[in-house]
């Protein structure tokens, strides 16, 4: 696939004079609903607000007007969202705080929660500890006991085969499954992912264990500030390690063999194209969650992310040809159509912006084209040229001086594309 042509990069630089005044904490009526142990067809009469009140409304939220291109018809997804990335806006959304299940795009959240605290050239042995639990009929990417893999091993396992057994290796490393499940549910706290309920780190059908199209949004936002989570994620095929054979003169020779990306959009199918400017993220698939898919591309300088659970519409890839659908529509309605809401920051970025000395130009959660979030990674790890010019020290957010932030940098996905490997 031809790289897009890469555009420069472009900061938005917001002064004290028109900052915006960020909730440090969201407002009761903004609370977190009950997760749903077993989601009906039909969504909840009130829904979370969290990012505007129009998204806590059922059906779908789009202000249409002249010269604003019609929604695609025949989406039959039970929820799905369209944003602008590095704005945070959304330009449309369809029951984007139903909390569903959200099969193995939770492994979003999973890898922007563990990522960060493991270097790509650590080894691990795997024990037969490391794999208890392991739900039946996992998707696998093939790891054996009693083999040593690197961490990047492990993630290109995570993201391009969705393997639960990388998941759980990398969970025992991060102090077994109960402390990543409860690791992941803070950083959504974090995030303000008030949807989502963690019961299984790799997304495997679990009860009460739900999420959203807002949600699994922001966890894709956050994750895409972060080097290693844009190259694994937008990675096509790559070798694996696979078992160590004894030759017949005392060495031994370690195989690898090739596994390639199942997000169909980046990878191709017979009835799916590779998607022009397709960047990552992550896809799912379990009987309880249907397909559930969250995407990220560029085209012409603009970055959008959508997420698609569960179409209703049961063809061979209808996950990734909803998004496709609604891709393009974005692409088309970038810059012409009012958002409908908001991509809140995480907590750490409102409690910063609602420091004294920062002006207020609007407030947060209502939901129209006045709520400008801005983007920050709350789980450490390089933010790789996106995401706030915030300095961290001792766990604490330093603003700029004058008040000023620099938010929202261009990622660098024409780079990334173009390193990564062409299906």
């Amino acid at each position: 696939m031809p790289a897009p042509k890469k555009t420069g990069r472009r900061s938005l630089l917001v002064t004290s004079a028109t900052l915006l005044t960020l909730s440090v904490t969201a407002p009761a009526a903004l609370a977190a609903p009950t997760p749903q142990a077993d989601p009906t067809a039909t969504p909840p009469a009130h829904m979370s607000q969290v990012g505007g009140v129009r998204l806590g409304q059922s059906g779908t939220q789009v202000n249409l007007a002249d010269g604003v291109p019609a929604l695609p018809k025949d989406l039959t997804a039970r929820s799905w969202i369209v944003s602008d990335a590095e704005s945070g806006e959304i330009l449309a959304a369809h029951n984007a705080h139903w909390q569903l299940p959200p099969a193995s795009t939770m492994k979003m959240l999973f890898a922007d929660t563990v990522l960060p605290r493991f270097p790509r050239t650590m080894e691990h042995k795997v024990v037969p500890a490391d794999m208890a639990g392991i739900g039946a009929g996992s998707s696998m990417v093939g790891i054996k006991e009693n083999e040593t893999y690197t961490v990047h091993d492990l993630w290109l396992g995570v993201f391009l085969r969705s393997g639960n057994d990388a998941v759980h290796v990398l969970s025992s490393m991060n102090g077994g499954v109960e402390q990543t499940v409860q690791d992941m549910q803070a950083h959504a706290q974090e995030l303000q992912a008030l949807d989502t309920h963690v019961v299984s780190p790799d997304g495997y059908d679990a009860k009460g264990q739900v999420s959203s199209a807002y949600d699994l949004t922001l966890f894709a936002r956050s994750g895409l500030q972060k080097k290693d989570f844009r190259e694994y994620c937008a990675t096509v095929r790559a070798q694996f390690p696979g078992g160590t054979a004894k030759n017949g003169k005392g060495t031994s020779t370690r195989e690898t063999f090739e596994i390639q990306n199942t997000n169909r959009l980046l990878s191709g199918d017979t009835d799916v194209p590779v998607y022009q400017g397709i960047a990552g993220v992550k896809n799912g698939n379990t009987t309880n969650a249907g397909a559930t898919f969250t995407g990220v591309a560029e085209r012409n300088g603009k970055v959008l992310l959508v997420t698609v659970m569960n179409p209703e519409k049961h063809e061979h890839n209808e996950v990734y040809k909803e998004t496709a659908k609604l891709l393009d529509w974005g692409f088309q309605a970038a810059g012409k159509v009012n958002p409908v809401g908001d991509l809140v920051p995480p907590k750490n970025v409102a409690q910063s912006t609602a420091q004294p000395g920062a002006a207020s130009a609007g407030t947060q959660g209502t939901g129209g084209s006045g709520s400008k979030p801005v983007a920050s990674s709350s789980a450490g790890g390089g933010s790789g040229g996106v995401g706030i010019a915030l300095g961290v020290a001792g766990g604490l957010v330093v603003l700029l001086a004058g008040g000023a932030f620099l938010v929202n940098r261009r990622w660098p996905l024409p780079d990334l594309m173009r390193r990564r490997s062409r299906p």
